[in-house]
């Protein structure tokens, strides 16, 4: 079991969450007239650029928050999928995130903080996350009754 010192409160993953997604759709719509006179490798360096690397920063402040504002994240990064690849809204997303080798906002955010806590367990994080990340390990003490004889 892993314990974290701090935990944002829900306001600010709130704010924050609203922040990437303003900020993603506006990309977005900056991108649409460049990906069309564009090659797909450009369209895929450009929306990586703009749109996945704002969902990556700082999402492991999105660990555990509701499914509503994964929800809202997941959005912002299937309208960019579909911006790569040219798929409908009407076709399903999971087999296009697949295609780009993208995880799902959720499973992201779950491998983000993995990563770090990784880190910060074996001393390769910054020492404000080694400080603040300890490993409790959970020894569960049974008595056995052949121990009293």
């Amino acid at each position: 079991m892993i314990w974290c010192r701090h935990r944002q409160p829900t306001d600010a993953v709130r704010s924050r969450r609203t922040a990437v997604c303003r900020s993603g759709y506006y990309q977005l719509r900056q991108l649409r007239p460049a990906v069309r006179c564009s090659s797909d490798d450009a369209t895929k360096t450009l929306v990586q650029a703009f749109i996945a690397s704002r969902l990556d920063y700082c999402n492991a402040l999105f660990y555990g928050i509701t499914e509503e504002l994964i929800r809202r994240l997941q959005s912002v990064q299937n309208a960019a999928a579909r911006l790569v690849t040219g798929t409908r809204r009407s076709d399903h997303i999971s087999p296009v995130l697949r295609q780009l080798h993208w995880l799902p906002v959720r499973q992201l955010v779950v491998f983000k903080v993995a990563t770090l806590v990784y880190q910060s367990l074996y001393g390769h994080a910054p020492g404000y996350l080694v400080d603040d990340c300890l490993l409790v390990t959970y020894v569960r003490v049974r008595q056995m009754r052949s121990a009293d004889a």
